[in-house]
């Protein structure tokens, strides 16, 4: 893989997200090539029609409310194109990539990552520069 990149969501970018505060023990599904789990508190979220879950404390830390149900990034993420195919482990699974996706963290010492195709990292994120 190459250098580890600072990054920031682009402005006009948002998810939808609804947190679930639901009497549950969570459940199970499979996205990115892996079996996914969440639990009570994670957040499910529509990213441009890219449904998945996110943990209840990455996403609290993570995104801010721009109004009811939408959320923008509010921290920086850190990536690198993978240079060949793999797999990250995630909070609620694991994410396999292909070459030339990104691979993206959440904390600048490479942890709380995940994978995306480098044409859906370059419509969330830019340069933070």
């Amino acid at each position: 893989m190459s250098e580890f990149r600072r990054y920031r969501s682009r402005p006009d970018y948002y998810v939808v997200a609804v947190p679930l505060r639901l009497d549950t023990e969570g459940f199970s599904y499979r996205k990115w090539g892996g079996e996914q789990k969440c639990k009570a508190g994670d957040w499910l979220v529509d990213d441009d029609g890219d449904i998945h879950t996110v943990d209840a404390d990455v996403f609290a830390a993570t995104y801010r409310q721009v109004r009811r149900g939408a959320y923008v990034k509010s921290t920086p993420v850190w990536a690198e194109v993978a240079s060949e195919a793999g797999s990250v482990t995630t909070k609620e699974g694991r994410t396999h990539y292909n070459k030339g996706d990104f691979v993206v963290f959440n904390n600048e010492d490479g942890t709380d990552g995940y994978a995306m195709t480098a044409e859906r990292f370059q419509t969330h994120y830019e340069p933070d520069e």
